[in-house]
């Protein structure tokens, strides 16, 4: 039975915050779960995201830095019971916290600004997971901006937010955008931009050698199935493959990420 004082899953408050896992009511309410006490963290250092906290009575004892966070922050900080609190997650082991705040994308010129160097595209990237793991590796990289295609999995989805590990919170993510048109303006203020492709008509290794991964760079990485879409090579300055010296069939799509970004990070700080 709940303690006093304690929100249930039948708590109105708790419905409410539910129906955050799904898109339409994120777009709707302008709002998405985080959950976990690191991801809580990095939230609540942006406190003007945070609407408010709901968490497991121990919460406050365990992490109580959470607790000073959204105080100073006056975040509403609400305790619930632990039936509650599975209700807001997806893991099979809730960690007893989950935050509600603000969506985070914005618009592609707040995203991608002029003085930008370092950019990775996502294009009809279907896995929460992987959109998670690109926002973190790209974060890792230093790259300046994460962009989205308008087929992309929602980078709210809860799957995402966790894998991002609190990263969705540190590098601009704009969304459902078209990929082609961006392109063209993209090339257009300088910026190069180049496909990730197991089938590229050059190799990453010759990319590096050649100086072409110093210049400012945005990459664009493909579906997990199907890569990038007939007809990309004709927008954009090359397609780079990532050379495979032992048997593997291909890489992975934040495998290839992970390399490309930090072969972009490191030839831009030589």
């Amino acid at each position: 039975m709940a303690s006093p004082g304690l929100l249930t899953a039948q708590s109105v408050r708790i419905k409410q915050a539910k129906r955050l896992a799904t898109r339409a009511f994120r777009r709707k309410s302008g709002r998405f779960l985080v959950e976990g006490p690191q991801a809580v963290r990095e939230a609540l250092e942006h406190r003007e995201l945070v609407i408010e906290v709901y968490a497991e009575p121990d919460v406050a004892t365990r992490h109580r830095d959470l607790r000073d966070l959204a105080t100073v922050a006056g975040v509403r900080w609400f305790e619930v019971d632990r039936a509650a609190i599975e209700a807001l997650s997806e893991t099979v082991t809730s960690q007893g916290v989950v935050a509600v705040c603000s969506l985070v994308d914005v618009t592609l010129d707040q995203a991608v600004r002029r003085t930008a160097r370092l950019v990775a595209v996502g294009v009809q990237v279907r896995d929460p997971g992987n959109v998670g793991t690109l926002i973190r590796t790209a974060d890792a990289a230093g790259a300046d901006a994460v962009v989205l295609s308008a087929e992309s999995v929602d980078p709210h989805n809860p799957k995402a937010v966790r894998a991002s590990v609190g990263s969705i919170f540190h590098v601009p993510i704009t969304t459902d955008v078209d990929i082609t048109a961006a392109t063209k303006s993209w090339r257009d203020q300088g910026l190069q931009v180049l496909a990730a492709d197991g089938y590229g008509s050059t190799d990453l290794d010759s990319c590096i050698d050649d100086g072409t991964l110093a210049q400012p760079t945005v990459w664009l990485f493909g579906n997990e199935a199907h890569g990038l879409p007939d007809g990309y090579d004709a927008i954009v300055d090359r397609s780079v493959k990532v050379p495979i010296y032992g048997r593997a069939e291909s890489l992975n799509l934040a495998t290839a990420a992970a390399i490309c970004l930090y072969a972009s990070a490191r030839a831009q700080r030589r």
